[in-house]
């Protein structure tokens, strides 16, 4: 029960309407305006900026402190003290494993990295030069052809099942979208690899010539999966969320979380960051600077990607980890002289010294980092998304849990209609 009430007075009604206001463990109060419908009223919030379309004990943001809370831990602990398997726990089941419950989950998701062998003829129905989001996105939402054994999602062993599933299987889907796309066979996953390595080994092993997986590339791609694993209610998981609230299996709304990722404006951020250092192109500081008062202009269209954040007014917490990360691979591979990376480092110094990005808090976000990270492991960039979504996964999958597990409703979003009231069709 709310012990507080919102009173609106509306020009029209004879009588002030109380809506209850609630609080959450911590963020700002709500006002339940579900009542409004009974008064003929519905609310405008293009874009949900002030909208709270759920209750979720998963994320925490603080956008103006610069805050992010896993099940109530930073990320910045998570990514200095754990690692993507036990954070994929913790995002699924809501506490810490033990080392018991972390080595047989770890066990379980590392077992079922295999797909079935007739998902390879699924491939060959794509074009060979289909983008691997595409690719991803149809193979995902068909998983539900090969795995329906266990798709009762009133059923809490059946959704553990399809969450191991999807968890395990992302990575191998994602290298075969790539090995399929640069025309190399597919990898089997390796057992005896851990989540990070097994994916690296998965996209860069071939046949001719072994592969050494380095161990800061690793330990590099295990934070970028966590780093990337949950961001609260952004645009692919609340359409995640909206797809599973019509009852639909768990592969489709994963699938649909992937549709809605690809824009450019959500996971493809950070391709956009290697498209905007191509458009820049000479690391020379006159034309960086050219760039830079470009990006200040308000007439003009050109804008720096990879810096500030919907969310985040403070530095986004995830960059700060993020930027030791790419810290860490860029000294491990020494390229110093790469003139893309050159202009994104310089970037990266304006941004932090400049007045102009200080005061309207643009410091480079994780997008930024990330994007800088994979270009220099060797990653192409059409496949940043890719392991967006391969990280974002767990965040998707466990939202969609909590939502099954409790009372729902199917979403519908009301509109405010500006088209043509009633008319006649024209007579002969």
């Amino acid at each position: 029960m709310a012990d507080r009430k919102a009173t609106l007075t509306v020009d029209g009604l004879e009588k002030p309407i109380e809506l209850p206001v609630y609080s959450g463990t911590a963020g700002p109060d709500v006002i339940d305006v579900r009542g409004l419908g009974a008064e003929g009223l519905f609310t405008f919030d293009p874009g949900f900026m002030a909208t709270s379309s759920c209750e979720s004990a998963i994320t925490y943001i603080d956008g103006g402190k610069g805050v992010l809370l896993h099940r109530g831990y930073p990320i910045e602990q998570l990514a200095e003290h754990s690692n993507f398997v036990e954070m994929s726990y913790m995002l699924l089941f809501g506490e810490l494993p033990t080392e018991a419950q972390y080595k047989d989950f770890e066990a379980r998701v590392r077992t079922h990295t295999m797909v079935h062998e007739q998902l390879a003829n699924f491939f060959k129905g794509f074009r060979r030069d289909a983008h691997p989001m595409s690719i991803l996105c149809g193979v995902v939402g068909g998983l539900a052809a090969f795995y329906h054994d266990h798709l009762d999602i009133t059923k809490q062993e059946d959704r553990e099942i399809s969450a191991i599933r999807l968890i395990a299987k992302m990575p191998t889907i994602a290298a075969m979208s790539h090995k399929y796309n640069i025309g190399q066979p597919f990898n089997y996953p390796r057992n005896d690899l851990n989540y990070a390595e097994n994916f690296l080994y998965m996209m860069f092993s071939n046949p001719c010539e072994p592969y050494e997986i380095n161990p800061v590339y690793a330990k590099a791609m295990d934070r970028i999966f966590m780093l990337h694993a949950d961001h609260e209610q952004n645009a692919s998981t609340s359409t995640v969320r909206l797809a599973g609230s019509t009852g639909a299996n768990p592969f489709a709304c994963i699938s649909s979380g992937i549709a809605a990722l690809w824009g450019p404006a959500h996971g493809g951020a950070n391709e956009a960051v290697l498209n905007m250092l191509d458009e820049i192109g000479d690391d020379s500081e006159d034309n960086i600077q050219r760039f830079i008062d470009r990006a200040k202009d308000k007439d003009d269209p050109f804008k720096l990607m990879g810096f500030g954040h919907r969310v985040y007014r403070n530095f986004d917490p995830r960059a700060k980890v993020m930027k030791e990360t790419c810290d860490e691979v860029l000294a491990e591979l020494g390229l110093g002289d790469d003139p893309q990376l050159k202009i994104a480092k310089r970037l990266e110094q304006i941004a932090l010294e400049d007045e102009y990005f200080i005061e309207r808090k643009l410091y480079p976000n994780v997008d930024f980092y990330s994007g800088i990270i994979l270009k220099a492991m060797g990653i192409p960039t059409n496949m940043f998304t890719v392991i967006f979504a391969v990280s974002r996964t767990i965040g998707w999958i466990s939202h969609w849990n909590e939502m099954i597990s409790e009372s729902y409703k199917i979403g519908r979003p009301r509109q405010m209609y500006i088209g043509h009231t009633q008319r006649d069709y024209p007579a002969e």
